[in-house]
C-alpha cells in the first residue's frame, strides 16, 4: 500500500494556521495590488462572483482571514493592513492555500473603509487588535472613533455585523461607550468558539500570557441615516484615554518577534 502524502501545516506559536500548503502547481495569487485611484473597488468583477463579503481591518498576517476563507468558502473575503510586511505574510500563506476567496492588500484602515469599500457591500466586518498607540500625543490616530464606527455602519449590509477585539480595557471601554450608538453591540464572555485558543497572533500571545481579551460584536443599526450619522461623528468623543502600561512591554516583544520572521 503506497504511503499517505503527509499534509503540510503551519504552525505559529503551536497554534495551527487554517489551510494545508499545496504543491506550488496549486498556488493562486491573492494580492491585490492595484487599486482604484478615486472610487471603490468592484467586490463582483474581483472575485468574479457575488456572494457575501467579510472584511479585517488591520489584519496582520491572515490568520484570522485565512481561517474563515478556509472554512466559509461561499465567502469572498478582503484583508487589509497598512503595513506590507505583514500583508507579504498573509499573502504567501493565502497564495500557498490555493485559495481563491480571499484577497489582501496594503491600505490604512478608516481609507479602506471609506474610500475602498461600497457602501452596503459588508456582510461582517472584523478588527482585532487595532493599535492602542500609548503616547498620549498620538491618540487621535487611534482607528476605532466615531468616524470609523459611522464608515463601517455605511458600508455594512442591512443587518451587517461588526466583530471587534482589544487586550486593552481602557480602549474596550471607550469602544463600549460609543459602538451601542451605531449597533445593537453586546460583549462576550470568553473565547470565540471558532479559535479557543485565540483568532489572531496578538490574542494567542495575549492568551499565553494569562491576559484579559475583551470581545464584542454588534449587528447594524438600520434606522439610523446619513444625517443620523454625521452628528453623531460630530457629538460623540473621541479616543483621548491613557492605556495600561504593561501593554507597551507586549507591543516591544511583539515588534522584535516580527523583526525575526
Amino acid at each position: 500500500m503506497q504511503d499517505r502524502k503527509r499534509r503540510k501545516i503551519e504552525r505559529e506559536f503551536g497554534v495551527p494556521i487554517a489551510g494545508e500548503i499545496l504543491d506550488p502547481q496549486h498556488w493562486t495569487q491573492t494580492a491585490l495590488k492595484k487599486l482604484p485611484v478615486d472610487g471603490n473597488l468592484d467586490i463582483q468583477e474581483l472575485f468574479g462572483r457575488s456572494a457575501p463579503l467579510v472584511v479585517d481591518v488591520g489584519c496582520g498576517n491572515g490568520r484570522f482571514i485565512l481561517g474563515s476563507s478556509v472554512w466559509r468558502e461561499s465567502f469572498d473575503h478582503l484583508g487589509a493592513d497598512i503595513l506590507p510586511v505583514v500583508i507579504r505574510y498573509a499573502t504567501r500563506r493565502g497564495n500557498q492555500r490555493g485559495l481563491n476567496n480571499v484577497r489582501f492588500l496594503v491600505a490604512d484602515g478608516l481609507k479602506f473603509v471609506e474610500k475602498l469599500l461600497p457602501k452596503g457591500s459588508v456582510t461582517e466586518l472584523h478588527c482585532y487588535h487595532p493599535q492602542p498607540y500609548h503616547a498620549p500625543e498620538k491618540s487621535l490616530e487611534r482607528l476605532l472613533t466615531p468616524r470609523f464606527m459611522a464608515a463601517v455602519h455605511r458600508v455594512l449590509v442591512p443587518d451587517g455585523q461588526i466583530f471587534l477585539q482589544t487586550d486593552s480595557k481602557a480602549y474596550w471601554d471607550y469602544t463600549k461607550s460609543i459602538t451601542s450608538y451605531f449597533f445593537n453591540f453586546s460583549e462576550r464572555i470568553g473565547c470565540w468558539p471558532d479559535s479557543p485558543r485565540g483568532r489572531t497572533r496578538r490574542e494567542i500571545l495575549a492568551i499565553k500570557r494569562g491576559m484579559t481579551v475583551y470581545r464584542g460584536s454588534g449587528t447594524k443599526l438600520n434606522h439610523l441615516l446619513e444625517d443620523d450619522l454625521q452628528k453623531l461623528e460630530s457629538d460623540l468623543p473621541m479616543p483621548l484615554f491613557t492605556t495600561e502600561s504593561y501593554l507597551h512591554k507586549l507591543d516591544y516583544e511583539e515588534n522584535l518577534t516580527r523583526q525575526r520572521e
